[in-house]
Formats: C-alpha cells, structure tokens, sequence
C-alpha cells in the first residue's frame, strides 16, 4: 500500500496536506495481467518504448482509479466503494489533490515509477527486487 502526501489547494481558496493511499491486491494485478495480451508489464513497456503519450496519460488515471481507497478503522480492510456502491475514487478525481497528482505522474519519469512499484502488493516487490539483484544484468539495472 501507499500512503501519499498531497498538498493542493481546495475550491475554496484552502490550502491542504492531506494522506490518501492507494493499493492493488494480488487479485487485482493478477487481473491486470490477464487483461493484455503478454501481461500488463509487456503492455506498459510497449507504451513507454513507442511514446504512446495519450495511452500513458489514460494508464495513470487508470492505475489511481484502480488503486485508490481507505483502510477501514480496524485495518482489515481496503475500501474501495461507499455503502451505496460508488466508487471512492469518483469522489477523488474531483478534487486538486488528484488533479496534482496525476501531473505529478505525468511529469516525473521518478514519482510515476515511485507510485507504480508503491501501489504493489509487497510480495510483488519483494519477488520483482529479488530477482533484479540475483540478475544483475536485468535491463532496470543498467544505467544509461
């Protein structure tokens, strides 16, 4: 899970710091996987490598809108709808404080990357961080 710091400035002039935090289940990547052909990782890499700008930019909302929620009081949970069915994440793209992360994420190839790996569940980081230090060859270790 990640717990991001926002700071924006609300309609009414306020300026705010808020908490919001954003997480994908092993389910829900696992369905993301199965969504493209060759894996959702193979999909991001292609948009990257051909500058899809427009696909990028529609990937980002829709990892924010995917992964955005709050934990319940007790911990148990991850909240992604309200009592009455709607999606948390409608309210949130209402707000500066998505407006300011999404251009964030469009902005810094570092924070995009930051809110990828962070919205992981953390035994995908584990494994994915693993395997890059056992691989020293791995593509994401060469420095350019």
């Amino acid at each position: 899970m990640l717990k991001k710091t926002i700071e924006y400035t609300n309609f009414d002039g306020v300026e705010m710091k808020e908490d919001f935090f954003f997480n994908l289940t092993q389910a829900e990547l696992t369905e993301l996987q199965m969504s493209k052909a060759g894996g959702f990782g193979e999909y991001i890499e292609k948009i990257v490598a051909a500058k899809d700008v427009p696909t990028l930019a529609k990937l980002f909302k829709d990892l924010i809108m995917l992964s955005y929620g709050e934990k319940s009081a007790d911990g148990k949970r991850f909240v992604k709808k309200a009592a009455d069915g709607h999606r948390l994440a409608d309210d949130f793209v209402e707000t500066e404080a998505y407006s300011n992360l999404y251009m964030e994420l469009i902005m810094d190839d570092k924070e995009a990357a930051n809110f990828v790996n962070g919205i992981l569940p953390s035994e995908v980081r584990e494994k994915a961080a693993s395997n890059m230090t056992q691989n020293p060859n791995h593509p994401a270790l060469q420095h350019k």
